[in-house]
Protein backbone atom coordinates (compact mmCIF):
# COMPACT_ATOMS: atom_id res chain seq x y z
CA UNK A 1 0.00 0.00 0.00
CA UNK A 2 1.49 3.37 -1.05
CA UNK A 3 2.04 6.16 1.44
CA UNK A 4 -0.63 8.41 -0.08
CA UNK A 5 -3.25 5.67 -0.13
CA UNK A 6 -2.24 4.57 3.34
CA UNK A 7 -2.71 8.09 4.71
CA UNK A 8 -6.11 8.36 3.06
CA UNK A 9 -7.18 5.03 4.51
CA UNK A 10 -5.93 6.02 7.96
CA UNK A 11 -7.84 9.31 7.74
CA UNK A 12 -11.03 7.49 6.82
CA UNK A 13 -10.58 5.16 9.75
CA UNK A 14 -10.07 8.13 12.06
CA UNK A 15 -13.40 9.50 10.89
CA UNK A 16 -14.97 6.14 11.64
CA UNK A 17 -13.49 6.18 15.15
CA UNK A 18 -14.87 9.65 15.79
CA UNK A 19 -18.28 8.58 14.53
CA UNK A 20 -18.42 5.73 17.01
CA UNK A 21 -17.08 7.67 19.97
CA UNK A 22 -20.51 8.40 21.40
CA UNK A 23 -21.24 4.70 21.99
CA UNK A 24 -19.06 1.89 23.25
CA UNK A 25 -21.20 -0.97 22.00
CA UNK A 26 -19.88 -1.36 18.45
CA UNK A 27 -19.13 -5.03 17.90
CA UNK A 28 -16.37 -4.78 15.28
CA UNK A 29 -13.40 -2.67 16.40
CA UNK A 30 -12.16 -0.24 13.79
CA UNK A 31 -9.26 -1.82 11.88
CA UNK A 32 -6.19 0.34 11.45
CA UNK A 33 -4.22 -0.12 8.23
CA UNK A 34 -1.53 -1.93 10.22
CA UNK A 35 -4.09 -4.43 11.50
CA UNK A 36 -5.49 -5.23 8.07
CA UNK A 37 -4.51 -8.26 6.07
CA UNK A 38 -3.31 -7.64 2.51
CA UNK A 39 -6.75 -8.62 1.22
CA UNK A 40 -8.46 -6.20 3.60
CA UNK A 41 -6.10 -3.37 2.65
CA UNK A 42 -6.79 -4.00 -1.02
CA UNK A 43 -10.55 -3.65 -0.49
CA UNK A 44 -10.13 -0.61 1.77
CA UNK A 45 -7.97 1.06 -0.88
CA UNK A 46 -10.54 0.29 -3.58
CA UNK A 47 -13.32 1.88 -1.52
CA UNK A 48 -11.20 4.96 -0.82
CA UNK A 49 -10.32 5.28 -4.49
CA UNK A 50 -14.02 5.19 -5.47
CA UNK A 51 -16.70 7.85 -5.06
CA UNK A 52 -17.38 7.21 -1.34
CA UNK A 53 -13.98 8.24 0.08
CA UNK A 54 -14.86 6.73 3.45
CA UNK A 55 -14.83 3.40 5.26
CA UNK A 56 -17.75 4.36 7.47
CA UNK A 57 -21.10 2.60 7.53
CA UNK A 58 -21.00 -1.17 6.92
CA UNK A 59 -17.53 -1.35 5.40
CA UNK A 60 -15.51 -1.80 8.60
CA UNK A 61 -17.67 -4.82 9.45
CA UNK A 62 -17.61 -6.17 5.89
CA UNK A 63 -13.80 -6.07 5.85
CA UNK A 64 -13.93 -9.15 8.10
CA UNK A 65 -14.88 -11.00 4.91
CA UNK A 66 -12.77 -9.13 2.34
CA UNK A 67 -13.77 -11.04 -0.80
CA UNK A 68 -17.43 -10.50 0.04
CA UNK A 69 -16.75 -6.88 1.00
CA UNK A 70 -15.20 -6.19 -2.39
CA UNK A 71 -18.14 -7.63 -4.29
CA UNK A 72 -20.69 -5.85 -2.12
CA UNK A 73 -19.01 -2.47 -2.33
CA UNK A 74 -18.96 -2.76 -6.12
CA UNK A 75 -22.68 -3.56 -6.19
CA UNK A 76 -23.35 -0.66 -3.83
CA UNK A 77 -21.33 1.75 -5.97
CA UNK A 78 -23.39 0.75 -9.01
CA UNK A 79 -26.73 1.12 -7.24
CA UNK A 80 -25.95 4.36 -5.47
CA UNK A 81 -23.94 6.29 -8.06
CA UNK A 82 -24.87 4.77 -11.43
CA UNK A 83 -28.50 3.67 -11.04
CA UNK A 84 -31.05 4.51 -13.70
CA UNK A 85 -33.37 5.60 -10.85
CA UNK A 86 -33.19 9.41 -10.38
CA UNK A 87 -31.22 10.47 -7.30
CA UNK A 88 -34.26 11.88 -5.46
CA UNK A 89 -36.16 8.60 -5.82
CA UNK A 90 -33.05 6.50 -5.17
CA UNK A 91 -32.35 8.27 -1.89
CA UNK A 92 -36.03 8.13 -0.95
CA UNK A 93 -36.00 4.36 -1.42
CA UNK A 94 -32.90 4.12 0.79
CA UNK A 95 -34.68 6.11 3.53
CA UNK A 96 -37.70 3.82 3.23
CA UNK A 97 -35.40 0.86 3.79
CA UNK A 98 -33.66 2.57 6.72
CA UNK A 99 -37.03 3.21 8.35
CA UNK A 100 -38.25 -0.32 7.73
CA UNK A 101 -35.07 -1.74 9.30
CA UNK A 102 -34.82 0.86 12.11
CA UNK A 103 -31.33 1.56 10.78
CA UNK A 104 -30.28 4.75 12.54
CA UNK A 105 -26.90 5.09 10.84
CA UNK A 106 -28.41 4.53 7.41
CA UNK A 107 -30.97 7.24 8.04
CA UNK A 108 -28.29 9.58 9.41
CA UNK A 109 -26.10 9.05 6.34
CA UNK A 110 -28.78 9.35 3.65
CA UNK A 111 -31.25 11.87 5.07
CA UNK A 112 -29.14 14.89 4.02
CA UNK A 113 -28.43 13.28 0.65
CA UNK A 114 -32.16 12.82 0.05
CA UNK A 115 -32.90 16.46 0.87
CA UNK A 116 -30.01 17.61 -1.34
CA UNK A 117 -31.46 15.51 -4.18
CA UNK A 118 -34.81 17.29 -3.80
CA UNK A 119 -36.90 15.22 -1.37
CA UNK A 120 -39.15 17.50 0.67
CA UNK A 121 -38.39 17.59 4.42
CA UNK A 122 -42.05 16.93 5.30
CA UNK A 123 -42.02 13.72 3.27
CA UNK A 124 -38.94 12.54 5.17
CA UNK A 125 -40.41 13.64 8.51
CA UNK A 126 -43.59 11.61 7.99
CA UNK A 127 -41.55 8.61 6.87
CA UNK A 128 -39.38 8.84 10.00
CA UNK A 129 -42.55 8.56 12.09
CA UNK A 130 -43.49 5.37 10.25
CA UNK A 131 -46.34 7.08 8.42
CA UNK A 132 -47.22 7.16 4.75
CA UNK A 133 -45.79 10.54 3.78
CA UNK A 134 -48.22 13.30 2.92
CA UNK A 135 -47.74 15.41 -0.16
CA UNK A 136 -45.60 12.97 -2.13
CA UNK A 137 -45.09 13.68 -5.81
CA UNK A 138 -46.61 11.06 -8.11
CA UNK A 139 -43.24 9.43 -8.82
CA UNK A 140 -42.41 9.36 -5.09
CA UNK A 141 -45.75 7.70 -4.31
CA UNK A 142 -45.08 5.09 -7.00
CA UNK A 143 -41.68 4.27 -5.47
CA UNK A 144 -43.04 4.28 -1.92
CA UNK A 145 -45.90 1.92 -2.79
CA UNK A 146 -43.66 -0.42 -4.77
CA UNK A 147 -40.93 -0.71 -2.13
CA UNK A 148 -43.25 -0.99 0.88
CA UNK A 149 -45.59 -3.49 -0.81
CA UNK A 150 -42.73 -5.69 -1.97
CA UNK A 151 -41.20 -5.69 1.51
CA UNK A 152 -44.49 -6.28 3.33
CA UNK A 153 -46.11 -8.88 1.07
CA UNK A 154 -43.07 -10.27 -0.83
CA UNK A 155 -44.99 -9.54 -4.02
CA UNK A 156 -46.05 -6.51 -6.08
CA UNK A 157 -49.58 -6.16 -7.39
CA UNK A 158 -50.24 -5.23 -11.01
CA UNK A 159 -51.42 -1.67 -10.21
CA UNK A 160 -48.37 -1.02 -8.00
CA UNK A 161 -46.02 -2.49 -10.58
CA UNK A 162 -47.67 -0.51 -13.36
CA UNK A 163 -47.28 2.80 -11.53
CA UNK A 164 -43.59 2.16 -10.82
CA UNK A 165 -42.94 0.90 -14.34
CA UNK A 166 -44.53 4.03 -15.82
CA UNK A 167 -42.04 6.14 -13.88
CA UNK A 168 -38.93 3.96 -14.09
CA UNK A 169 -39.24 1.55 -17.00
CA UNK A 170 -37.81 -1.97 -17.10
CA UNK A 171 -34.30 -1.09 -15.97
CA UNK A 172 -35.49 1.27 -13.26
CA UNK A 173 -37.77 -1.33 -11.72
CA UNK A 174 -34.93 -3.85 -11.56
CA UNK A 175 -32.54 -1.21 -10.18
CA UNK A 176 -35.12 -0.32 -7.52
CA UNK A 177 -35.55 -3.96 -6.48
CA UNK A 178 -31.78 -4.39 -6.27
CA UNK A 179 -31.38 -1.15 -4.31
CA UNK A 180 -33.97 -2.26 -1.76
CA UNK A 181 -32.30 -5.63 -1.29
CA UNK A 182 -28.82 -4.15 -1.06
CA UNK A 183 -29.82 -1.60 1.57
CA UNK A 184 -31.69 -4.27 3.51
CA UNK A 185 -28.30 -5.97 3.76
CA UNK A 186 -26.53 -2.71 4.62
CA UNK A 187 -29.09 -1.94 7.33
CA UNK A 188 -28.90 -5.43 8.82
CA UNK A 189 -25.11 -5.14 8.89
CA UNK A 190 -25.23 -1.75 10.60
CA UNK A 191 -27.71 -2.97 13.21
CA UNK A 192 -25.80 -6.20 13.87
CA UNK A 193 -22.51 -4.32 14.16
CA UNK A 194 -24.21 -1.63 16.29
CA UNK A 195 -22.61 1.13 14.26
CA UNK A 196 -23.24 4.36 16.13
CA UNK A 197 -24.32 7.64 14.59
CA UNK A 198 -21.97 10.59 15.08
CA UNK A 199 -24.75 12.57 16.82
CA UNK A 200 -24.45 13.45 20.51
CA UNK A 201 -26.43 10.41 21.62
CA UNK A 202 -29.69 11.43 19.93
CA UNK A 203 -31.16 8.83 17.57
CA UNK A 204 -32.48 10.12 14.24
CA UNK A 205 -35.38 7.66 14.10
CA UNK A 206 -38.14 7.15 16.68
CA UNK A 207 -37.81 3.61 18.05
CA UNK A 208 -40.59 1.25 16.97
CA UNK A 209 -39.36 -2.24 17.82
CA UNK A 210 -37.46 -3.93 20.64
CA UNK A 211 -35.46 -2.44 23.52
CA UNK A 212 -33.95 1.07 23.34
CA UNK A 213 -31.24 1.23 20.73
CA UNK A 214 -27.73 2.29 21.57
CA UNK A 215 -27.82 0.46 24.90
CA UNK A 216 -26.11 -2.75 25.90
CA UNK A 217 -28.56 -5.67 25.98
Amino acid sequence: MGKTTGRATAAALAIGLAAGAAHAAERFPILSPEQMTPAQRQVADAIMAGPRKTLGGPFNAWLRSPDLADKLQRVGEQLRFHSSVPARLNEFAILITARARDADYEWYAHYPLALKAGLRPQVAADLAKGQRPRGMAADEAAVYDFVTELRATHRVSDPTYGAAHKVLGDQGVIDLVALSGYYDLVSMTLNTAQVATPADGALPLPARHGPPRGQQQ
